[in-house]
């Protein structure tokens, strides 16, 4: 694992993985060695007004598992309130998701902590506008990437594509997370086996149901 600590950019092999119960842990982890942490996501579809705001469930975990403290507006740029992809749900709205206003929002907070920690939205290749994906916005940050693989039936597959995905657009996978959403998979160890064997980067956490991760190599 790389130990330059400045941000990190989570993805994931699709959707409800736990890449928001990753990144919050990551959090964690970096606010016990002491380094100011603060998480941003920078869409998020499905949200409830709160104090007057929207305010998505994802961002609240990720407020809530760092230590400093910002505007909502650059740790959630974009936020719509129906739950649904995110491109659709913004132009519903009217609005066109800027990956560049996000890039400014991004170096705002760098300027705020010592760790900064990318939550992306769906799976790597989501669209965000009509014309780029989550995997642009990643480009765009150009932030060591994390993956966290659903043990599901199918993760080999996706997570496979995944990876090519990522070292595709040019980018660093630092490390992968298995993060076993289904404690009754069959031939679960074996499964986990032929991803570390496989995906070419390092199992940073094996995280068993409802458990709290454990990170390597940071």
């Amino acid at each position: 694992m790389q130990k330059n600590k400045t941000a990190y950019f989570i993805t994931g092999t699709d959707t409800d993985v736990g890449k928001t119960y990753i990144a919050g842990a990551l959090l964690r982890h970096f606010v016990r060695q002491g380094l100011q942490t603060v998480g941003m996501k920078p869409v998020a579809a499905g949200a409830e007004m709160v104090n007057g705001r929207l305010l998505n469930s994802d961002v609240a975990e990720l407020i809530k598992a760092g230590n400093v403290v910002a505007d909502l507006a650059l740790i959630n740029p974009y936020v719509f309130a129906p739950a649904i992809a995110p491109h659709i749900a913004s132009e519903q709205a009217g609005v066109k998701v800027s990956i560049d206003n996000i890039q400014q929002a991004f170096d705002a907070l760098k300027t705020q902590a010592e760790i900064v920690v990318v939550e992306g939205v769906g799976g790597f290749r989501v669209p965000i506008n009509h014309q780029e994906t989550m995997a642009d916005l990643a480009v765009k940050l150009n932030l060591p990437i994390i993956l966290v693989v659903g043990v599901r039936l199918g993760c080999i597959n996706h997570a496979l594509m995944t990876a090519g995905s990522i070292r595709a657009a040019g980018l660093t996978l630092v490390g992968w997370v298995a993060n076993r959403i289904d404690p009754d998979m069959l031939a679960i160890e074996e499964n986990i086996a032929t991803l570390k064997a496989m995906i070419k980067a390092p199992c940073i956490a094996d995280v068993a149901w409802g458990e709290e991760p454990q990170f390597i190599d940071f």
